[in-house]
C-alpha cells in the first residue's frame, strides 16, 4: 500500500476489574500501510491527544528503535501525560499495560505492564520494547497482517476515570506526496535580551500553512535554567475539530561560527485540540550563554524552523 492509515479508539473494557470510579479504558491504535512508516526510518510518531479518566494522553511509536550500542530493530511504545493538563508538584499514579494485538484472533497476546507515577517536570512512561521488528515481519506473524498492525495500551488504576468513545485516522502520505519535501523558516533575533518571556516570531508561511514560533527566553519553570521553544501553527476558523496535520518538525538554534546547530525533531500532530509542540527543556540557558557555542555571539541569535506535512487526520 501507499499510504498509511493510523486510526485510534478509546473505549471502556468490560469483563475485567472494575476500579471504584468505573470500568477500565483501553487506547487502540491502527496503522495500516505500516511499511510507509518504516520506510521514513527510525524515529517517533505521535498519536493525536486522547482523554481518558479525565486527563490528556498521547501514544508515540517508534517503528525502528535500537537498544543503546545495538543493531537489532524493536517496535517501541512510549506513553505520554500532557504536562499542561497537570497542576505543578502533582503526581499521577497509573498503572497500564502496552497491546499489540493478534488479528487472527482479535485478542491481544503480546504485552507488557508498567506501573509509573507521571510528574509535572516527567510526563513519559518508560520504553516497552515490545517485539523484535524481525519478528512482527514474519509471514507466519499474525501481528502484522495485510500491511496493518493494531497497538494499544489499556489503563488500569489511573486517579480520574471518565468513560467516553473516539477514534482517530491518520493517514501518512508516501514521500513528495502533500508537503513531503520540508520547508525553512529562519528567525533572527537581534537581542535575545530584549525579549519577553515568552515571545513569538513574526508568522509565516510553510506547507500551505501559517505559523510561528515561541521562544520562552527563561524557561517555563521557576528555575530559569533552560530555553524553552514551540511551534504553532495558526488554527484557521475553517478546520473541524476533528482535523489534524501529521508534521515532520525540526527546530535549530543556529551556530554562528562552526555550523554545529542544536537541532531537536519530531513528528507530530497539530490540530484545534493541539495547535502547539515543542520542547520546554531545549537547551540549558548555560550552554545557550556559552559564547564558545556559538548560539549567542553580541546579543543575536538565530532560530530555524525546518517543517514537512506528512498527513492528516479525521477523528470521529
Amino acid at each position: 500500500m501507499g499510504n498509511s492509515c493510523v486510526t485510534g479508539s478509546v473505549q471502556s473494557n468490560h469483563g475485567q476489574s472494575q476500579e471504584p470510579n468505573g470500568a477500565q479504558t483501553t487506547f487502540k491504535w491502527t496503522v495500516d500501510g505500516f511499511s510507509s512508516l518504516l520506510d521514513k526510518g527510525n524515529g517517533w510518531t505521535n498519536s493525536s491527544v486522547f482523554q481518558i479518566r479525565g486527563l490528556n494522553w498521547h501514544l508515540k511509536l517508534n517503528p525502528r528503535d535500537t537498544k543503546i550500542g545495538g543493531v537489532k530493530e524493536y517496535v517501541s511504545l512510549k506513553l505520554v501525560l500532557a504536562q499542561q493538563h497537570v497542576r505543578s508538584g502533582t503526581v499521577v499514579d497509573a498503572s497500564f499495560k502496552f497491546l499489540i494485538y493478534d488479528q487472527s484472533y482479535g485478542k491481544h497476546n503480546k504485552e507488557y505492564q508498567v506501573s509509573h507515577n507521571f510528574q509535572s517536570t516527567s510526563s513519559i512512561s518508560g520504553t516497552s520494547y515490545m517485539i523484535p521488528l524481525r519478528t512482527l515481519r514474519e509471514k507466519s506473524s499474525r501481528f502484522l497482517v495485510k500491511n496493518c498492525c493494531i497497538f494499544g495500551v489499556e489503563f488500569g488504576r489511573v486517579v480520574v476515570a471518565k468513560g467516553n468513545f473516539m477514534s482517530e485516522t491518520l493517514f501518512v502520505q508516501k514521500i513528495n506526496n502533500i508537503c513531503s519535501d520540508s520547508q525553512v523558516y529562519n528567525w533572527s533575533i537581534d537581542d535575545f535580551f530584549l525579549l519577553k518571556n515568552p515571545s513569538t516570531s513574526p508568522e509565516f508561511e510553510l506547507c500551505g500553512h501559517k505559523w510561528f514560533i515561541t521562544i520562552h527566553p527563561s524557561g517555563e519553570d521557576k528555575s530559569g535554567n533552560y530555553l524553552s521553544l514551540y511551534l504553532r501553527m495558526k488554527v484557521s476558523d475553517t478546520l473541524h475539530q476533528s482535523s489534524g496535520n501529521l508534521v515532520e518538525l525540526s527546530i535549530s538554534i543556529k551556530d554562528q561560527e562552526t555550523g554545529k546547530h542544536r537541532k531537536l525533531s519530531d513528528r507530530c500532530q497539530f490540530s484545534k485540540n493541539s495547535p502547539s509542540w515543542g520542547w520546554p527543556k531545549f537547551i540549558s540557558l548555560e550552554d545557550f550563554k556559552d559564547s564558545s557555542n556559538g548560539f549567542l555571539l553580541k546579543k543575536k541569535c538565530c532560530i530555524e524552523a525546518q517543517i514537512a506535512v506528512i498527513g492528516s487526520s479525521k477523528i470521529e
